[in-house]
């Protein structure tokens, strides 16, 4: 426990640079965000990204609040060859609305992830800065309640993006793909 929080505390000092321009969409509303969401569109110039973004398709994200503000994210997305990624993770709420803090066991980097803006019936863009030996990335997602987002939300994840100095070449709408069955 005092190792997670000492490194948690440690992601939010390296993070606290590259998300103080980063604010919250304001009223956010937890309860609100609740239920599947599809991942549509991702970017970032890390290097990871940029070496498979090429093969990456559209998956589902499900949020689902927990006691005292705090919410479980599931992500899922099919693979080419018909199995499932999946990925949980418990994020933390923090003093600050619609901003949270999450340990990634799977990547082993930690993450302050800010609902920058959200329609609950429709989308939300999300930055996260993924802080890792020190050297913090900004990655951005669009989630949408349906599998298609319209042209003015592609348009505001684009910007949100260049906005993260994310360069044109790493923000990516992703290719469809069909969903993973329920676990």
């Amino acid at each position: 426990m005092r190792n997670t929080l000492l490194r948690m505390l440690a992601a939010l000092m390296c993070a606290l640079t590259v998300c103080a321009d980063v604010t919250p969409v304001t009223d956010f509303d937890l309860q609100k965000m609740t239920g599947k969401w599809y991942t549509l569109a991702l970017a970032t110039n890390a290097e990871w990204f940029v070496s498979n973004k090429a093969g990456m398709k559209t998956g589902t994200a499900v949020v689902v609040p927990l006691e005292g503000g705090d919410m479980e994210l599931t992500y899922a997305s099919l693979k080419d060859d018909g199995s499932c990624y999946r990925v949980g993770h418990t994020a933390q709420k923090t003093e600050t609305l619609g901003r949270f803090t999450f340990h990634s066991q799977a990547w082993n980097n930690d993450n302050v992830l800010t609902i920058v803006d959200v329609v609950y019936n429709d989308y939300a863009l999300v930055n996260t800065i993924k802080t890792k030996d020190g050297v913090s990335e900004a990655f951005v997602a669009l989630y949408c309640r349906a599998t298609e987002a319209s042209e003015v939300v592609q348009q505001k994840f684009t910007q949100l993006s260049l906005d993260a100095a994310i360069l044109p070449d790493n923000i990516v709408i992703l290719q469809k793909s069909a969903e993973c069955p329920e676990v």
